[in-house]
């Protein structure tokens, strides 16, 4: 069935805007999409919404059941797992209906049930807790707003002051309250657009950050408790545009940090608690090329840093250094100097450590898996020990760590899940190492992992490379025959697609569709080298990966070319955007969200958000015509040619600040008017950032329309 082929998709009109670099002209005659605040700009972009709702209403069916299906199987009154910090236990809760839900804290001698320092009782989400406090109802902050976030919200030592910062127009750009939560009345501290990263020393003191015009975070401000934020002094300005700065106090409370990193070299600057208006000193001076982190341990009377870094191996090791000289003062750290816990690994990439005062837990990658280990801390440092894994049965699973914000805590809180198994809270027993499972994901209408499958398969790149991938789909499914298949892809910033459960992608299985995530270079599943081959210069490597999966797919008969649908998003986008025009004949269709589809021009814009920092992750074309060259390859917008493309669905947000809205409308514009054959769709959401609309609700609808159009595009299933 042609579905609404009657109305016509709109059609961009064409100024032509001349843009120059190096010896190079190149004509963009939707550029003028830019002015978001042009009746232009506005009516394209209400039109192209309108043609997308008409081109998919056939879906809405098929819409309503996903929602449907997703909201049966989640338990939507619901709370989180008890935390404790000092003398009260903190969680959030949740109703049915609700989209934000509420922060809320009791007292832990209130109730017998609650005395145990480490381990919170069972309790019910519907049941109402005695003493129970509410310290921030999201939802009356939220109703006035189309769009709301809660940016982080922290309670100062003692328990009485909770400041929170929240974002209501999606540019994350936050608006900070401080809370008396004896009272329950806002003081009249009020700091504005800063940037929802702040930390309390003590209960009098807060640090935060502030960003500059291009949405750079680049200053650490402290603010005094009672005091305007006209009063407030500036502590730390970084004044290199490559770096970012984010400000934390550590576990022990013992330390401030201001932490300052570009996508290849970081510097960090520490704070002793004791001197709250003392300047901070430097960890050790940046260097470029070297990355590092520090986490503090206390051992035979002395703290030491543990430190992870990156001089002697691209994966990292991690070694021991002093924290004070003799006089009392911070040392510097020498590199050269560390006793050496981890050493480098060519198979082991180090992700850091977290430390507690008995005990240290390394996060680490191994054969594309994440894995935690533990190190219990001796009385002497001479008696150090090494790090024992922490073992899960599963083959593919991601195990990290919950909130453990207490520094002499005695157990971890963990959370474990996998692609079939759904998301585990569990206390981890130091001493004994028993694991006590405190909350396991809910998935109502009697779900059966038994039912499901995960498994791991492996492709080889065109250069030899041995590209992971891994699949998911219903245990019953017959392989035998080709299926409908959706192939994600991401591949940028070292970033992990580990497994996760996901209550949504369910549906997607029980309609008989393969789930596959394509593990390609430039993310971190396979160490730091396998970052560094799929970035700037060899950024390509990223693209073809992702068409070598796709031909594997093909070649092994798991899917066919009229049932392959490729998804992604963000830096994800850029992927979707450079293999429609390399590869899109391998697709049915593919699904681009918030997608960075013209990095060129973007690159070339220092003034732009992200651009200057993003340099050492893309290249910088502004400066070096041979990156330009080499950009000018794959960049989406620039090679849009006169052929078949798959049909394609972009969504984006008007007030993104990481990938502006300009992007996937130029794209979508000029691919209609070049594209030879293929169908193209945006949608905008008019009220939204980069994460897509607010609330639970609305942000599962925009889920589920994304779902709808694969599914539909994969299967041509309507319902």
């Amino acid at each position: 069935m042609n579905h609404n082929a009657s109305k016509a998709a709109p059609v961009a009109k064409k100024v032509a805007h001349v843009r120059r670099a190096h010896d190079y002209e190149f004509v963009d005659n939707y550029e003028w999409m830019r002015d978001k605040d042009s009746v232009d700009t506005q009516a394209y972009l209400e039109a192209e919404n309108a043609y997308t709702e008409f081109k998919t209403a056939h879906l809405a069916t098929l819409q309503d059941n996903l929602f449907t299906e997703l909201k049966s199987r989640v338990q939507e009154t619901d709370m989180s797992v008890p935390v404790r910090v000092e003398e009260f236990w903190y969680y959030d809760r949740i109703d049915e209906g609700q989209s934000y839900g509420r922060s809320c804290r009791v007292r832990a001698d209130l109730d017998p049930r609650w005395q145990d320092q480490w381990n919170p009782p069972e309790v019910s989400a519907d049941a109402p807790i005695d003493g129970e406090e509410v310290l921030l109802d999201r939802e009356e902050l939220a109703k006035e707003h189309e769009f709301f976030s809660l940016g982080g919200a922290s309670v100062a030592k003692g328990g009485r002051y909770m400041a929170y910062a929240t974002d209501t127009s999606g540019d994350e750009r936050y608006d900070l309250r401080i809370k008396d939560l004896n009272t329950g009345e806002l003081l009249p501290d009020a700091i504005d657009g800063m940037t929802g990263n702040f930390d309390w020393l003590g209960d009098n003191y807060l640090f935060y950050t502030r960003c500059d015009e291009s949405w750079r975070p680049y200053q650490v401000w402290r603010h005094v408790l009672g005091t305007p934020a006209s009063e407030d002094q500036l502590v730390y300005e970084e004044p290199d545009e490559r770096f970012w700065i984010g400000v934390g106090a550590s576990r022990s409370e013992k330390f401030m940090f201001i932490v300052a990193g570009s996508k290849l070299t970081s510097e960090t600057r520490v704070l002793d608690f004791a001197d709250p208006t003392g300047t901070f000193s430097v960890v050790k001076p940046r260097e470029e090329g070297v990355e590092y982190d520090v986490s503090e341990v206390y051992i035979g009377d002395t703290w030491w840093w543990m430190v992870t870094h990156n001089a002697h191996g691209p994966n990292s090791e991690l070694g021991l250094a002093p924290i004070f000289d003799a006089d009392g003062s911070f040392a510097q750290v020498d590199l050269e100097q560390l006793t050496v816990l981890v050493e480098h690994r060519p198979d082991v990439r180090l992700q850091g450590v977290d430390t507690f005062k008995k005990q240290a837990i390394l996060g680490y990658r191994e054969s594309g898996v994440g894995k935690v280990a533990l190190l219990k801390l001796p009385e002497r440092v001479e008696d150090i020990g090494s790090f024992t894994p922490i073992e899960f049965d599963e083959e593919l699973y991601s195990a990290g760590f919950a909130q453990n914000p207490e520094w002499d805590s005695p157990v971890l809180r963990m959370v474990y899940g996998s692609f079939t198994t759904p998301a585990c809270v569990m206390n981890f027993d130091v001493a004994t190492g028993q694991r006590t499972v405190l909350k396991q994901q809910e998935v109502l209408g009697g779900y059966n992992p038994a039912d499901y499958l995960a498994e791991r398969v492996w492709v080889s790149a065109r250069d030899g490379a041995q590209i992971p991938v891994s699949l998911v789909r219903r245990a019953d499914l017959d392989v035998s025959v080709a299926q409908p298949t959706m192939l994600y892809g991401y591949g940028s910033y070292e970033a992990c697609v580990d497994p996760s459960f996901s209550c949504a992608r369910l549906s997607m299985l029980d309609r008989g569709m393969i789930i596959a995530y394509a593990h390609v270079r430039g993310g971190g599943e396979m160490g730091r080298l396998w970052y560094d081959d799929g970035k700037i210069m060899k950024k390509r490597n990223t693209f073809t990966d992702f068409i070598d999966v796709a031909d594997a797919l093909l070649e092994r008969g798991v899917t066919t070319r009229e049932q392959l649908v490729a998804d992604g998003g963000s830096a994800g986008g850029l992927l979707m955007g450079a293999v429609a025009n390399m590869g899109g004949d391998r697709f049915k269709a593919i699904s681009a969200n918030v997608p960075f589809v013209d990095p060129l021009t973007s690159m070339l814009m220092p003034e732009l958000p992200l651009t200057v920092a993003e340099w050492e992750e893309w290249g910088d074309p502004l400066h070096s015509k041979e990156v330009y060259d080499y950009m000018a390859t794959y960049a989406p917008y620039e090679n849009i040619e006169a052929k078949p493309y798959p049909n394609i669905l972009a969504t984006t947000s008007l007030n993104d600040t990481r990938v502006l809205y300009v992007e996937p409308a130029k794209w979508i514009a000029k691919l209609r008017d070049l594209a030879t054959a293929g169908e193209f769709l945006l949608k905008t959401e008019m009220a939204a950032g980069h994460g897509g609309v607010s609330g639970r609700y609305e942000s599962w609808r925009q889920d589920c329309f994304e779902r709808a159009w694969i599914i539909n595009q994969a299967t041509g299933l309507e319902v």
